[in-house]
């Protein structure tokens, strides 16, 4: 797979995008299934959401759905949602708390760690290594307090590809460290369903020149955003509130209790991160929301947002609402437009792509990163 040219030079200060079919073609779709979320670490869920030992979530990765959970121990796994007997599902309920694993067509059971531990005449078949006709385990990872997994036979490296962006973005890893993202807890969850393809919206996170159009809250809160330079352009650089500005909220009223570890050149600056091919982290002094995507079809894509505090602004109730709000509408403005973007997708007008320009032109390096993927 290539990405097509304009049949026109462009201008100088334009670069090509994706041509139409990229965001449309089932088959392109299946082939970022195979080749980008399967072979990638991709975030699943935070670690919260399998609080206890026996409690399971069921998610999705490309074509596979996987169980993650924890075993006794409270470690964290995850396993391919497929019984090594005859295929059943082996959970059907997307989560819960479990004793253990069992199959609901011939009772083959597997205890939290994958080992199958009875089945009907198990004892029979005494050939049967009860560990290789265990759950097949996918590889885990567990960073910012989120688990991260990849389908995977050999992962790639997690610190060559996700901590790499991190790198891209800020310089380091340990800028974002000064965060302690995995100390922080969920205030609130919001999820999205988006009727657009899964690089409409990474794209449109990767840049700025639409903050002027649909973003009047954020741009109040951050001007500089309103002269179309993305916060994800400069290496290390953080977007600044405005002088009038006392936190990042909806009206820009003073947020809550700041992040104690940050540098003063982190302060009253908001950070993004991009770590394909599935999660935005977003940074501000006083919290984290993190986005994670799930791509469901090649027109949809089911995204979660956290919005994270210091564990003591949650557990003593206090309001972030205004917090969230601002996100939120962001979300919302921005989706919206990947929605209205995605049926020109499948215009002959948009065969050989767009534009980018020059705002826009760090999009290119997405361009490729997924080319280079397809095609290898």
């Amino acid at each position: 797979m290539i990405i097509e040219q304009l049949d026109q030079p462009l201008p100088g200060s334009l670069m090509p995008t994706l041509s139409g079919n990229y965001y449309t073609d089932p088959a392109i779709f299946h082939a970022e299934q195979v080749r980008i979320f399967e072979r990638s670490w991709f975030c699943v869920l935070h670690e919260s959401d399998i609080p206890t030992p026996g409690a399971y979530k069921l998610v999705q990765v490309g074509r596979e759905q996987l169980i993650v959970s924890r075993n006794r121990r409270k470690e964290v796994s995850a396993f391919f949602n497929v019984c090594r007997h005859r295929g059943m599902r082996v959970c059907t309920e997307d989560e819960g708390t479990r004793r253990n694993f069992q199959c609901g067509y011939h009772a083959w059971t597997y205890d939290l760690d994958g080992k199958l531990i009875a089945a009907p005449n198990l004892t029979r078949m005494p050939d049967i290594d009860r560990e290789d006709y265990g759950l097949r385990k996918v590889h885990v990872r567990e960073w910012l307090g989120y688990v991260w997994v990849c389908t995977a036979e050999e992962p790639p490296s997690f610190e060559e590809t996700v901590l790499a962006e991190v790198v891209d973005r800020l310089g380091n890893v340990e800028s974002l460290d000064k965060y302690r993202v995995e100390d922080l807890k969920i205030a609130k969850r919001i999820a999205y369903e988006v009727k657009a393809n899964w690089k409409l919206i990474i794209e449109n996170f990767m840049e700025c020149y639409h903050c002027a159009t649909i973003h009047p809250e954020l741009t109040e809160v951050i001007p500089e955003f309103a002269e179309g330079w993305a916060a994800q352009t400069n290496v290390g650089e953080g977007a600044h509130f405005g002088d009038e500005i006392e936190g990042f909220t909806v009206d820009g009223s003073a947020g809550v209790t700041e992040l104690p570890l940050i540098d003063p050149n982190q302060d009253r600056r908001y950070f993004a991160i991009t770590v394909r091919p599935n999660v935005f982290i977003n940074m501000v002094p006083d919290h984290v929301i993190i986005h994670r995507m799930f791509p469901t079809t090649e027109h949809s894509t089911y995204v979660e947002c956290d919005w994270l505090f210091l564990p003591e602004v949650v557990d003593a109730g206090i309001d972030v609402s205004k917090s969230v709000e601002l996100f939120d509408r962001v979300n919302l403005q921005d989706f919206d437009a990947c929605e209205k973007t995605q049926p020109a997708m499948s215009s002959r007008i948009y065969d050989h792509g767009g534009a980018l320009v020059p705002a826009e032109h760090h999009i290119s390096l997405f361009h490729e990163w997924l080319v280079t993927q397809l095609a290898d």
